[in-house]
């Protein structure tokens, strides 16, 4: 069995998160492998790489509400 995800990603305000808890109590089961890929070993679509990048910026410098459109953004 394979279970994909993506630990950066979650809908949950708090407590938990199943993707996280799983690999907690799994990690170290026998029979059980936990691979992490880096940003380096995913292939994505160069405007998905964008759309990710200008998300991760706007987290890394805090900012709130919306932000305004770049000629990246528009290409």
């Amino acid at each position: 069995m394979v279970v994909t995800g993506d630990p950066s990603q979650s809908d949950l305000p708090s407590g938990p998160e199943g993707l996280m808890e799983a690999i907690a109590y799994l990690e170290d089961v026998e029979g059980v492998g936990v691979q992490r890929f880096t940003e380096a070993d995913v292939v994505r679509h160069a405007l998905v790489t964008r759309i990710v990048a200008a998300y991760q910026a706007h987290e890394g410098a805090g900012k709130r509400g919306r932000p305004g459109r770049t000629k990246a953004d528009r290409e």
